[in-house]
């Protein structure tokens, strides 16, 4: 089984460690070029943004061919997950040579610090149920179960309409972080950006090419990294995904990245 990831606290990866099988992070095969996989069952699991389907997942579903006899679709979410798993099934036959035949979506700790106080959400975890749950999707994978995706209805497909409207992301979402003092320049915000949209050389750099993840801004050890709205500096990862792991899937700059890029031409 091969499992296809995208991560910007830690949630989801969480998730696909639990299932098992080979992992991939989708930052990192985007980055490689690799389009071609196969395996007897194959899967993605990838976070809500704003009621959407991360813009790099859908990247990457438009990119890749995968063959295999059982497709799955884990969406983890904070508080509102809209009609995002039905909108990327409803798509898929559209874009590539293949359906999943199952689908779900697991409420976790939300991060999207312009609506979450990571204090309050920690407090109420328990509330979640989010081992039991997990547990429950892991069986019905193992168990080749077929379903579609949640049935949503017409109030949310409404409210689902306008969240998309606020939430929109052209890549200059960065003009809403602010770097304060306290910053060191250790680069883990660099190494954490799927996009290779951060450059650490003096100051800390956006360069407009950014999916609003905040993998930035949550991995900063002294949270010096603020986005404009949020409701306190508390910051989040799962407690079962290390730093080091999110460096690991989202690191773009061991290459020649967009913010390298620029500053090479503006060396020219």
């Amino acid at each position: 089984m091969k499992i296809f990831y995208f991560t910007g606290t830690g949630n989801s990866l969480s998730v696909a460690k639990k299932i098992g099988g080979q992992l991939y992070s989708i930052a990192q095969v985007i980055k490689k070029g690799d389009t071609y996989f196969e395996d007897d069952s194959i899967g993605i699991v990838f976070p809500c943004h704003g009621v959407q389907v991360p813009a790099m997942v859908a990247e990457f579903l438009k990119k890749v061919e995968l063959k295999s006899q059982y497709f799955f679709a884990i969406m983890t979410y904070g508080k509102f997950s809209g009609t995002a798993l039905q909108e990327l099934v409803s798509a898929m036959p559209k874009a590539r040579n293949f359906n999943f035949h199952y689908v779900n979506e697991i409420l976790m700790i939300d991060n999207y610090l312009l609506r979450a106080d990571i204090n309050k959400e920690l407090e109420f975890e328990f509330k979640k149920s989010i081992d039991k749950n997990i547990a429950l999707i892991i069986n019905d994978i193992r168990c080749r179960k077929i379903n579609s995706a949640p049935q949503k209805g017409f109030f949310t497909k409404i409210l689902s309409s306008i969240k998309k409207f606020f939430f929109l992301v052209d890549g200059k979402n960065d003009i809403n972080f602010r770097v304060d003092k306290s910053c060191i320049n250790c680069g883990v915000c660099q190494k954490v950006c799927p996009k290779g949209n951060i450059l650490a050389k003096g100051k800390v750099s956006y360069f407009h090419n950014c999916d609003f993840c905040m993998a930035c801004v949550h991995s900063c050890k002294l949270s010096a990294i603020h986005v404009k709205g949020e409701k306190n500096s508390k910051r989040y990862r799962n407690k079962l995904v290390a730093l080091q792991e999110i460096i690991d899937s989202n690191n773009q700059n061991k290459t020649f990245s967009h913010s390298e890029k620029i500053e090479k031409q503006k060396a020219v």
